[in-house]
């Protein structure tokens, strides 16, 4: 008899977080769901990642009210979301309480497979949230966020499988976020996994460096139970092996997957077309970066990467971040890059990078780190680095949400409370708002405010029809035509109206050593006033840039003169943020 491979499809999640920036909105999507739900799959990876945060940030849209639509067009399959243990879907620690919520309203809002990992793989920040997902009857997946470093080797990850199996998981997976796993090293782990496990082993493989494909047939032949993929229209650079390829190469072999070829079709059509929409949030990467292997950023992050640095003019400066990462990652203590870890050393890095002067500015992410409250490096983090920014005080070294009063959903709701009847806001104090207030307090606020108003949030992306070189754009039911060449400007021939509203333009007045904005971003937080003394190393302004928190420091002692920015205001690279006399 064949032995059965599950198969788990991540189009509907980290496929398009990967290759178009977690950008598909639900409306795109909804189409395909009932193809999906009849090919057969062991599970449907659908939500959780940074999906929660791409629809209040960007999108718009409920996200519990997506895995709720998506559950309800797919009966048959059950739904899976990755979830960052003790950082359930955000950025810090959370207490326990809080994390048993969010399981337990993920579960009866349709998440059934719970895939549980933790950025620096300590076990002790995963325990909890198996033990949730558990409770609720979801099956909990244990997750090894598989990097490769001086203090990786076979025995860690053996001893890590086998402490999650212990608490109680129901399988495990190798996350392999970045392709990092070869295919002889994957035979061999497997192997060795396979000899103390006693649940199902799954692979979850990025296409990044070429190796996903090979690596998971060879990990099926070692004695691999499920494989991730993509449908090949939303498959390989920056995402996953295609479905129809490990289908395929499993047919007539002594593997099986009970998955027809034929059911697939239509599915990667539909996919197909759904792309080109996208097209925007594309990364720049046609076949296989191999840099990868040394920078080791996983596919999600070199997208969003890519777009980061362009929103901060500075996409030529790409693969000088690239050299950075792995510095500021050894510094860091070999940390894998896997949310929230790759943002908050990319974001390091790019800011190490366009200030020429590393770990001049700090945010504040890196800094948890450094304190130990994201919880046990694999290795020592640079001391000198830590001393600078610990300031004398010793880091954490105990479980980081053990520090975290246990009563942080019932402390939330009763903040939310007072805001709604403060503000007079018509806002539904539910345990999903509530839930969204807890993991992004500011982002999840302002959603919660313009949930009803479309223009607060990013444009969708527009539709156009392309014949020989002339486009016909679709903006909010104009049409326009584009004549377009490679060699000549693009000609709009029939124009539209356009939003040509002034940028606000404002200049310095010298007298004084004036701050500018070391990155793009939101103001998040002014925390000194026009006429307040400052010494120097102050932080004057908080800037929220890529999901990051980063401290504006002056320079020089002195008086602060003028500040030219407000709370929420959105700046540029470079623009001008205050100045002190």
């Amino acid at each position: 008899m064949n032995k059965k491979i599950k198969i788990t499809e991540v189009v509907l999640r980290d496929a398009h977080q990967s290759l178009l920036a977690t950008r598909l909105r639900y409306e795109d999507m909804e189409s395909t769901l009932k193809l999906i739900d009849d090919v057969g799959y062991w599970s449907v990876e659908s939500w959780g990642g940074a999906i929660f945060d791409s629809c209040i940030r960007y999108l718009g849209e409920d996200p519990w009210e997506r895995i709720r639509n998506i559950k309800n067009h797919m009966p048959n399959t059950p739904q899976q979301m990755l979830l960052r243990g003790q950082n359930l879907l955000g950025y810090k620690h959370y207490a326990d309480d809080l994390v048993y919520k969010f399981v337990e309203t993920a579960k009866k809002n349709g998440v059934d497979v719970f895939r549980v990992f933790d950025a620096m793989n300590d076990e002790r920040n995963i325990k909890k949230a198996l033990e949730a997902v558990i409770e609720v009857d979801g099956h909990a997946q244990g997750t090894i966020s598989y990097t490769t470093s001086p203090v990786h080797n076979y025995d860690v990850w053996v001893s890590m499988a086998q402490k999650l199996q212990d608490y109680g998981a129901h399988s495990i997976v190798i996350k392999d976020m970045a392709g990092l796993l070869s295919p002889y090293v994957g035979f061999e782990l497997v192997s060795r996994l396979k000899e103390v496990l006693e649940v199902p082993l799954h692979l979850h493989s990025h296409a990044t460096t070429g190796y996903s494909t090979t690596t998971a047939i060879k990990g099926i032949e070692a004695g691999l139970d499920g494989v991730d993929a993509s449908i090949s229209s939303m498959s390989m650079t920056y995402g996953h092996s295609a479905t129809e390829t490990i289908v395929g190469a499993l047919n007539d072999s002594e593997y099986e997957t009970n998955i027809e070829l034929d059911k697939l079709t239509p599915i990667a059509s539909e996919y197909r077309k759904i792309r080109k929409k996208y097209k925007q949030f594309e990364g720049s990467l046609k076949g296989v970066d191999a840099r990868i292997i040394t920078s080791q950023v996983p596919g999600g992050m070199l997208t969003n990467l890519e777009k980061q640095l362009r929103d901060q003019n500075a996409i030529d400066r790409f693969d000088e971040v690239l050299d950075e990462i792995p510095i500021v990652r050894k510094d860091l203590g070999y940390i894998p890059l896997v949310t929230p870890t790759s943002q908050i050393v990319g974001t390091q890095a790019v800011i190490n990078v366009l200030s020429e002067s590393r770990y001049q500015t700090l945010t504040k992410e890196t800094q948890a780190i450094l304190k130990g409250e994201y919880g046990r490096t694999p290795a020592p983090v640079d001391k000198e680095l830590q001393q600078k920014y610990l300031d004398g005080k010793d880091p954490i070294t105990c479980r980081p949400a053990d520090l975290i009063s246990n009563d942080e959903f019932a402390a939330t709701s009763n903040k939310l409370s007072e805001i709604i009847k403060t503000e007079n806001l018509e806002i539904e104090l539910d345990d999903e708002n509530v839930l969204i207030y807890a993991l992004f307090p500011e982002i999840g606020l302002n959603f919660l405010k313009n949930k009803s108003n479309k223009d607060y949030f990013e444009d969708a992306p527009v539709e156009f029809e392309e014949t020989n070189n002339l486009y016909k754009v679709v903006i909010d039911e104009n049409e326009y035509f584009v004549d377009y060449s490679n060699v000549d400007s693009p000609n709009i021939i029939n124009e539209g109206k356009a939003d040509n509203a002034p940028t606000k333009n404002i200049a310095p007045t010298g007298k004084a050593t004036s701050i500018n904005a070391p990155l793009g971003g939101n103001i998040f937080n002014i925390a000194l006033a026009e006429g307040s003394s400052v010494s120097e190393e102050d932080t004057v302004i908080i800037l929220e840039a890529m999901k990051m928190e980063t401290a504006v420091k002056t320079p020089v002692s002195g008086v602060i003169s003028k500040i030219y920015v407000n709370e929420g205001d959105k700046v540029n690279p470079g623009d001008p943020l205050f100045e002190v006399s």
